[in-house]
């Protein structure tokens, strides 16, 4: 099992930043990639970021050049760093474990963009 915990939202005006964490635990494989997404109320579920277990980055063309995906000193924890929020940024953050074995999702964190 594989235990996914993202942290980090909140409510932030409109220009503002946010740094999201996503803490991944139990039996992971050595090898694995990191995905955030998010879903909007009455939306479905779309995909922002995507850290691969190299090092290498892709970014959803809404977030390009606003957001950061990358990796903390440790291994089993990556950010997304989130700056000029727009209040359609507005909505569930969700961290992704992807491997070969599968993966697993967290429970989301909220956030909250003001106008």
């Amino acid at each position: 099992q594989v235990q996914v915990v993202e942290s980090g939202g909140g409510l932030v005006q409109s220009g503002g930043s946010l740094k999201l964490s996503c803490e991944v635990s139990g039996r992971t494989l050595s090898a694995y990639d990191i995905g955030w997404y998010r879903q909007a109320p009455g939306k479905e579920r779309e995909y922002l970021a995507r850290l691969w277990d190299n090092g290498l980055t892709q970014y959803e063309d809404a977030v390009k050049g606003r957001f950061t995906i990358f990796r903390g000193t440790t291994k089993n924890v990556v950010y997304l760093q989130m700056n000029n929020l727009k209040p359609e940024d507005t909505a569930d953050y969700y961290c992704r474990y992807i491997s070969g074995r599968g993966d697993s999702w967290g429970r989301g964190t909220q956030v909250a963009v003001s106008a």
